[in-house]
């Protein structure tokens, strides 16, 4: 059922993409991800083999041996990492963003980048906690150059769709530092922001589709002026925008200052 998400992705992006790229963009977020959960597959058999049960609840109470529980760590880390996506493996994602119809990207941003949380939180931690504290310095070092380097690329896109889509992949490494550091409070914080950011980052792709069904451009600088023309559109649209950046009084402020908290009281 993880991989069964790419099949429609695929479809729509492939089928009902905006742009003349979008065959590309849809072979490279079904190989990405494929890819990457085929690796996640054979580390599922060899739990399989070794223990004779996928159960969940079964393999909670078994003892892996540390170096297999490593191994089987970062197997379900690298499949995680991409669906996410995390710097260095967020390379699909602007292209599907930028190519994908409106749906697709509300899809894609509201759904299936929180598959890759949702694995983190149940399974990375939950069946392999001693690995997940051992590699944890490792997770924030890529977390935090992921928002650096996504934050930086952010500011140099002229694209509406890639603007969103490069600020996504940050807002993700701050997801991915709260449901690694051990407070419950950053937990909760990264639980909530996945689904602010849903909400969020899927009205700013539905305001973005608005004017670009219109002018057929998403290049910024087209779109100066809007409020004159457009008062309520606009009005929505920096509303949407101050929530994305975690304004104070907004749902994405919330999950980030608890992540922050949380961040704050296991370091001291």
């Amino acid at each position: 059922l993880f991989e069964a998400v790419l099949i429609p992705m695929f479809l729509i992006i492939g089928f009902y993409g905006s742009r003349e790229r979008r065959i590309r963009s849809s072979y490279m977020l079904f190989l990405y991800t494929l890819i990457s959960s085929i690796i996640m597959f054979i580390s599922i058999l060899f739990i399989f083999f070794k223990f004779g049960t996928t159960d969940y609840l079964i393999l909670k109470t078994v003892q892996f041996d540390p170096l297999s529980e490593k191994l089987c760590w970062f197997a379900f880390f690298l499949s995680f990492a991409v669906k996410m996506p995390l710097v260095p493996f967020h390379i699909w994602l602007p292209e599907a963003h930028c190519e994908a119809p409106t749906s697709g990207s509300v899809i894609l941003a509201g759904i299936l980048l929180k598959l890759g949380g949702f694995g983190f939180l149940r399974y990375s931690i939950g069946l392999f906690p001693d690995s997940s504290a051992y590699f944890t310095p490792f997770i924030f070092v890529i977390s935090i150059l992921g928002i650096v380097y996504a934050s930086i690329t952010t500011i140099q896109q002229v694209d509406l769709k890639k603007i969103i889509a490069y600020s996504s992949v940050g807002h993700m490494g701050v997801v991915t530092i709260g449901l690694f550091s051990s407070a419950s409070q950053s937990i909760l914080g990264s639980i909530f922001l996945m689904v602010s950011h849903g909400i969020v980052s899927g009205a700013l792709f539905l305001c973005i589709g608005i004017v670009y069904e219109r002018h057929h451009t998403r290049v910024i600088k087209y779109y100066s002026g809007l409020l004159t023309t457009m008062p309520l559109f606009a009005i929505f649209f920096t509303l949407f925008t101050m929530a994305n950046i975690g304004l104070p009084g907004t749902s994405s402020f919330i999950g980030e200052f608890l992540i922050i908290a949380g961040c704050l009281l296991t370091n001291s």
